[in-house]
């Protein structure tokens, strides 16, 4: 698997872990009332959405391993683009 792959691979991992960290012991009224906190959120959301694209021009083939990469891709794409659109309760 070639360096840029790995990188993207790690960045999508890394993002996933700050999610996790960012909501953990928070309650949905919390999200919903802290910018920030939804702010960090959707932006790591973008990263991993972003990640997968790249992976997507480099090598499609590793897309295979991850369900519903489309649908994080495209959710990336409404986070980035749609964001007068955007639905808390779906972030």
């Amino acid at each position: 698997m070639r360096d840029e792959i790995i990188k993207y691979l790690f960045d999508i991992k890394e993002a996933s872990l700050a999610i996790f960290q960012f909501v953990h012991g928070k309650k949905f009224e919390d999200y919903e009332q802290d910018e920030l906190l939804r702010s960090g959120v959707e932006r790591k959301f973008e990263i991993i959405g972003e990640a997968l694209n790249r992976i997507k021009n480099e090598d499609a083939a590793v897309l295979d391993k991850i369900r519903d990469y489309r649908n994080i891709v495209s959710f990336r794409n409404i986070l980035a683009h749609g964001y007068d659109t955007v639905d808390d309760r779906i972030v």
